[in-house]
């Protein structure tokens, strides 16, 4: 992050968070359940998909842990009950995973249960590096012992990565694969954006080769195009792959990509940790950070 980014995080994270959250939630549905269900059916009667996220992570003890349990089978009868067209994202470090592995295990064995009920789906969030190794082994752990519907993240920008698909696609691994959001040392991840999309292009090749479902989770227009280009390629059909993009991120483009006939799921974050995520959000994408500074001081 370059001197002038640094100074703009630096000044948001200064500002009191009521001045913030305003902003900030033009990317995040809400705090409560009840905001982020208003919102899915919103996108669901555009032609969207949705993932829900509970927000929250690194907790420290069993006990939120359940508790982050307990939201997540809640998002799941909700949204079988209210008909939406939504899955569930959620992060192992929330459900204890820096705790005892085993522990995490269980609870997330007994989400899946919950959403295998309802035919539905789960996907695992990457976080930082010092999570990946122990997140692929319980997804593959999950998978061996037969669940289906269950799914991982990769980021592009890690340099492990290339290798850790060619364990993903035997399993014909349902895959989300974006950038990556969480700043790592130069020893474990590519810092050049071009060298990160090459990385993209390369590893989504390989996984939509594989006969992989790919969530193509990304804004940047290179990529999107570099993606259409693979879907004509390998006369992929629409349930193949689908897009995913951010709330709040750029709305018309995700628009017309529906309307051109491709799949595209949108991530709904919410809940009262909204500001550890947005900052996080914002250092991987300074300009939202700048948008949110310039509309706490400047009047237009």
């Amino acid at each position: 992050m370059n001197l002038t980014n640094r100074l703009i995080l630096s000044i948001i994270q200064l500002s009191p968070k009521g001045l913030v959250k305003p902003f900030a939630m033009r990317y995040i549905a809400g705090e409560r359940l009840d905001d982020a269900v208003r919102l899915v059916r919103a996108l669901n009667s555009k032609g969207l998909m949705a993932t829900l996220d509970a927000l929250g992570e690194n907790v420290s003890t069993r006990e939120e842990s359940l508790a982050a349990i307990g939201a997540c089978e809640q998002i799941l009868h909700t949204i079988n009950e209210t008909h939406l067209n939504a899955n569930l994202s959620i992060k192992l470090t929330q459900f204890g995973l820096k705790i005892n592995e085993e522990f995490c295990y269980s609870n997330l064995k007994r989400l899946l249960e919950i959403a295998s009920t309802y035919r539905n789906f789960v996907r695992i969030d990457m976080e930082d590096s010092s999570t990946t190794s122990l997140t692929f082994n319980l997804y593959k752990r999950l998978r061996t012992e037969g669940f289906e519907n269950v799914g991982v993240v990769i980021q592009a920008n890690m340099r492990r990565t290339e290798k850790d698909i060619r364990g993903l696609t035997p399993l014909k691994a349902n895959v989300r694969l974006c950038k990556g959001a969480y700043i790592e040392p130069e020893s474990l991840a590519f810092k050049d954006g071009d060298e990160i999309r090459r990385n993209y292009v390369k590893l989504l090749k390989t996984l939509l080769e594989a006969q992989c479902y790919v969530g193509i989770a990304t804004h940047d227009d290179f990529l999107i195009n570099s993606a259409y280009q693979f879907i004509r390629q390998m006369n992929l059909k629409k349930t193949d792959y689908e897009f995913q993009m951010l709330h709040g991120v750029k709305v018309r483009l995700r628009d017309k990509m529906v309307a051109d006939g491709h799949r595209l799921r949108v991530y709904v974050p919410f809940g009262r940790h909204w500001y550890a995520y947005s900052i996080r959000r914002f250092k991987e994408n300074p300009q939202i950070a700048r948008y949110v500074l310039r509309a706490l001081f400047v009047r237009e």
